[in-house]
């Protein structure tokens, strides 16, 4: 055998070697599990901050709304309405958890800025693809398309009273189930992140159980309230629009705290709570609705008798806005109009209201971190209890929020 002859040998077993061996060695590299997740890398964080200031062009300081903006009126200044951060993630494929605490919370008119638990809750999907699956904790009740909508997204600075009045804090503690398909699932995560502003992800159908004091508030008897809903968002060539249909049913305790001292109640202070309504919206492409109305029952001051009975409730809302990029730039004039008759629950001595309000306004997003919203409000609103009788309240405010996103 002649030297180049095995010089060509050696070259071959060489690169046979390297062949075989690099191929197992990739096998190898495949067959491996991939590396755990680092404990930082099981879930996200977000936020936001909003700032707002009530009083220029005001016409009337004795209006208010509690349940709105405890800066409107006399003594309001610069307020921070919300400051919180969010803690959220798939952690498991069937397992996802949600956290929200607001450290802009009033512990009463003269003490602000304390932290309060907003959301506390974890969706367990029984599918691979979590079509249908239960939410165990504290989160919103599906009642009310701008009542699952996030204030992050809301156009006007406030929801309105006549859903709004349902559910303080649009939340409360217990377990709900929820359905929907993996295309609906997608279209409603869609309709956030494109900024169309979507309510978010309640399902098709939802059916819940609740504590009904609304949240962070203890329960007071040993009968839940319940609710179901029932919603499809569905394109016809380039527009999106979701009707749905919701109800909920139970019976609300008027906490001793909130009674003023002469003001009469049931012997256990216990009230049917009880309310329907149909939402429609039709996501701004450019052009954009949202309408909603309720009707019920459910405790009201009657200040004929200086009690807290079972009154008929009813109102809604309409809301037109136009969606407008220029450049980078977006631009959202908007206008809402509402009414709304009935009690407010959560207020002291079940407060009763007739509400009649016309906002004008604009939110102008220079970047996706930056919102910028004014708004001119016109309201007249009644709004009475056992100390606060005759009370009528009509005037004109312009309204302004800055909003920082992270």
């Amino acid at each position: 055998m002649n030297q180049h002859s095995k010089v060509s040998k050696i070259i071959l077993f060489f690169i046979l070697f390297n062949s075989f061996f690099g191929f197992s060695q990739n096998n190898i590299e495949q067959l491996k599990e991939p590396a755990p997740k680092k404990w930082f890398e099981s879930f996200s964080i977000r936020g936001y901050q909003q700032i707002r200031y009530n009083r220029l062009f005001e016409t009337n300081d004795k209006l208010k709304c509690e349940q709105c903006d405890r800066s409107w009126g006399e003594n309001g200044g610069f307020f921070i309405r919300r400051m919180r951060i969010i803690f959220f993630g798939q952690v498991n494929k069937r397992v996802y958890f949600y956290v929200q605490p607001d450290f802009a919370s009033s512990a009463s008119a003269t003490s602000l800025h304390f932290g309060q638990l907003r959301d506390a809750y974890l969706d367990l999907g029984l599918d691979d693809d979590n079509e249908f699956r239960f939410r165990i904790g504290q989160s919103k009740i599906a009642y009310g398309f701008e009542n699952m909508q996030s204030s992050q997204n809301r156009l006007a600075l406030d929801r309105n009273d006549a859903l709004n009045s349902a559910v303080a804090n649009e939340r409360d503690l217990g377990v709900f189930f929820y359905y929907a398909p993996k295309n609906i699932r997608k279209l409603f995560s869609e309709l956030v992140s494109s900024g169309l502003k979507g309510s978010g992800d309640y399902g098709v159908f939802g059916l819940g159980a609740y504590n009904g004091q609304t949240a962070n508030k203890p329960e007071l008897n040993n009968e839940p309230h319940v609710f179901t809903r029932l919603a499809y968002p569905f394109k016809i060539g380039n527009q999106i629009i979701e009707p749905a249909l919701q109800a909920y049913s139970g019976k609300f305790v008027v906490a001793k705290d909130q009674l003023s001292t002469g003001v009469k109640t049931n012997a256990d202070q216990n009230y049917l709570d009880q309310r329907a309504a149909v939402s429609f919206v039709l996501y701004p492409k450019p052009f954009g609705i949202i309408a909603e109305y309720n009707v019920g029952r459910g405790p009201e001051f009657n200040k004929e008798t200086d009690s807290i009975e079972v009154r008929d409730l009813h109102g809604g809302y309409i809301t037109l806005n136009y969606y407008q990029r220029i450049g980078k730039q977006l631009i959202i004039p908007f206008s809402r109009l509402q009414y709304y008759q009935g009690g407010k629950k959560h207020e002291r001595d079940a407060r009763s209201y007739d509400v009649k309000e016309l906002e004008i306004g604009t939110e102008w997003q220079p970047n996706k971190n930056f919102e910028l919203v004014v708004m001119y409000t016109f309201s007249n609103r009644r709004f009475e209890d056992f100390a606060l009788q005759n009370n009528r309240q009509i005037g004109q405010l312009m309204r302004i929020q800055a909003q920082f996103n992270f």
